[in-house]
Parts: C-alpha cells; structure tokens; sequence
C-alpha cells in the first residue's frame, strides 16, 4: 500500500504567557493509506494535539506532515481550511450535531460548501446514512436518537464527503458498551468495506482492538 501520511521530527509546543510548554517531542512515524491507526495513551500525552496535527486543524511548532503529498504545515490558513474541507471527515466524542437540524440536515451540512447540486447532495445523504444504518431515521432530530444513533450520524457526516482520512477522538468515549462495541464495529466496517484510512485516539483497549496498528504516546514522546 503506498504511504499516505508522513509525520517526520515534528515537534509542538504552546506559550502560556512567557512559558513553552512542549507537547510532542520529535515525532516521526508514517500511515499508509487503507490503515487503521489507534493512538493510546494517558490524558496530557499529546495524543489529541497529534490527531490536531494530521486533521490539519493545528500546525506543528517544527517539523514536517506530508497527507498524500502534501506537506498541510506549510499551508496558508485559507489553504488548510479548504484542504480540511476536501480531505478530512471528523468524529468527535460529544457528536457535535446541531439539535435544530435533522439527522438528513446534519448530514447534509458539509455539502452545503461544495458544489453539489441539491439532487446530488440528497444522493451522498442518503448513501451515508444508509452505510451507517439509519436510512429510516433520516427525519429524526438528535434528541429523537439514542447516544449511539447520533454518533451513527456523527459518522455519516464525517463520510459524506467522500474524506481521504477519518480522524476519531475518542469516538465510543461518551456510550455504553453495546452502543461502543456498534460504533466500533461500524468504523472497521469503513475501513475493510470502503478502504477508509482512519486515525483514531482512543482510552479504551477494546475500541483500540479494532485497529490494524496501535501507537502509544506518553509524555509528547512516541514510544
């Protein structure tokens, strides 16, 4: 399979006030595409700030993060906003769904910056949220749904854009056990079925099981 993300001495610190507080020390480590990564380790190790990087949502301090050819650190804001936009599909662990919008709505908000015809844009719905199971939920509002319904549809919104990569923060960290075990399933489901490279930080050695490759992080070092 051929490399699709390239993460080579990347280093991030913040500043609070006068003081650097490093949070990633020299990583490197590459994923190639149709992989399925998890990154484990305890809270503060940089596990969340590393997923940041790879989504394109924040820039390393140094180094180089090439996706698929392109190094997004040396990106404008603008160009990273529209790379974001065209390659990345996000799932968060609080789903994030905007109560006032259906689940179809919700769905459908990424395709709203494209410029699909409203036809083509009800295709991608509909196709999404079959995949994700909820094809008879369409018209539900979240408050309507059970925890791992909306994160079903959490995910058909993170895939209706066809994304070069999932990234997942901690994705099964706000259900039970039956709802993660779906959710999980679901994911792996993505990545065998339709090839999804996914990069996944994860506290929970069962949702970790799921993935082909596990890296853990302590302390902003890759270990």
């Amino acid at each position: 399979m051929a490399e699709l993300i390239n993460v080579k001495n990347v280093f991030k610190s913040y500043w609070r006030d006068s003081f650097e507080i490093p949070v990633l020390n020299d990583i490197t480590f590459n994923v190639e595409e149709g992989e399925f990564l998890a990154l484990m380790g305890p809270s503060g190790s940089g596990k969340t700030t590393l997923l940041n990087l790879i989504a394109g949502i924040d820039k390393p301090t140094k180094g180089s993060l090439t996706i698929n050819g392109t190094d997004i650190a040396s990106l404008s804001e603008s160009a990273l906003a529209k790379w974001r936009a065209n390659n990345i599909g996000f799932v968060f662990q609080f789903y994030n769904l905007l109560p006032v919008l259906t689940a179809y709505e919700n769905v459908e908000l990424p395709l709203l910056l494209t410029k699909l015809s409203k036809a083509e844009r009800k295709q991608h719905v509909e196709t999404a949220l079959n995949i994700v199971g909820l094809g008879d939920r369409m018209k539900h509002y979240p408050k309507q749904l059970s925890g791992g319904q909306e994160q079903r549809v959490a995910i058909a919104r993170a895939i209706v854009t066809d994304p070069l990569i999932l990234v997942a923060d901690e994705p099964t960290g706000d259900l039970d056990k039956n709802s993660a075990t779906e959710i999980m399933t679901l994911l792996e489901r993505l990545n065998m079925e339709y090839k999804k490279t996914i990069v996944m930080v994860t506290h929970d050695p069962r949702a970790a099981e799921k993935a082909h490759l596990v890296r853990h992080l302590e302390k902003g070092d890759l270990v």
